[in-house]
């Protein structure tokens, strides 16, 4: 197996710090995304390399283990459990005579990768342990959806290593949430358990709504005349439009709440959290000079 080196793909520093990771993540992935290059198998593919380098890296502990293992990092585990059972009995998982306490990176890229290609079936030299079974590589992906389409629960299809995949998505998602589907990683190594693949959803940001967890926030413009004297209003909602009534007198900034009109709250059916309606006045412009002779007769009258 050749060496990957995810700090090259993500374009930082070895001693870069997890908010630099995080950066260098975010900017890769949006240039990279399918939906921006659709068709364009190369970016695809970038964009898995880019995945799986944020799988390792953002994560200080498995950040860590890519730093003394490389590319075997995933295995690190079978391979300290190997390590201390041959320590136990006396010798030494790369072959010779007893390890001497020496750290996986002592043994640079020989029998260091030897001993993985023969425990995890790359090289055939082990007697026994090529046979034992481990679990696939975990996949990472993510893709984006509108605010109004994580409204309602409804499917989605995407395509991961140029297999199609068929999921729903809950409503009342939240923006990064992360979906586990198991099974649906890299196969796995001599019949072992396939990978998992985790999906992270990304909610983009609406024009109209803002959300902040289930509640939604809105700025209705209503006229002067109606602030003034009272009337009606339309009012968008994500679950269509309702009708308000705008007391007389009603103030710029005024702020009302809608119940049960806000976002649904995540695989709880029918909960939902409340819409918040802020009133801006709007001023009337270009005043014909009959207009502002009557605003100059209130103005006296007041």
């Amino acid at each position: 197996m050749a060496f990957i080196d995810y700090y090259k793909i993500l374009g930082v520093d070895k001693k870069a710090s997890q908010e630099d990771i995080k950066k260098a993540y975010r900017k890769l992935a949006r240039k990279y995304h399918p939906d921006l290059n659709p068709n364009d198998k190369e970016a695809n593919k970038r964009f898995q390399e880019i995945n799986e380098a944020n799988e390792a890296l953002s994560d200080p502990e498995k950040r860590k283990k890519y730093d003394e293992y490389g590319e075997h990092w995933k295995n690190s585990d079978q391979f300290e459990q190997a390590r201390s059972q041959s320590r136990h009995q006396g010798g030494n998982p790369f072959g010779g005579g007893r390890s001497g306490g020496q750290s996986a990176s002592d043994f640079g890229g020989g029998d260091f990768s030897d001993f993985f290609e023969s425990m995890f079936g790359g090289g055939g030299r082990s007697s026994g342990r090529s046979s034992a079974k481990f679990k696939g590589q975990d996949y990472n992906a993510s893709f984006s959806i509108s605010l109004r389409d994580a409204y309602t629960t409804h499917k989605q299809t995407l395509t991961i290593n140029d297999k199609k995949i068929r999921i729903t998505i809950p409503a009342g998602i939240a923006d990064e949430q992360v979906i586990k589907l198991k099974g649906m990683g890299a196969a796995g190594v001599n019949g072992g358990p396939a990978g998992d693949l985790y999906l992270t959803i990304n909610v983009q940001e609406d024009p109209i709504f803002k959300r902040l967890h289930n509640d939604l926030y809105l700025t209705q413009d209503i006229d002067l005349y109606t602030a003034v004297l009272g009337g009606e209003v339309m009012v968008e909602t994500l679950d269509g439009k309702v009708k308000l009534k705008i007391p007389a007198g009603t103030q710029n900034g005024t702020k009302v709440r809608l119940k049960n009109k806000g976002f649904p709250l995540y695989k709880k059916d029918g909960e939902f959290g409340n819409l918040f309606i802020t009133y801006n006045v709007k001023l009337p412009e270009n005043l014909t000079e009959k207009q502002q002779e009557l605003f100059r007769e209130l103005q006296n009258l007041s």
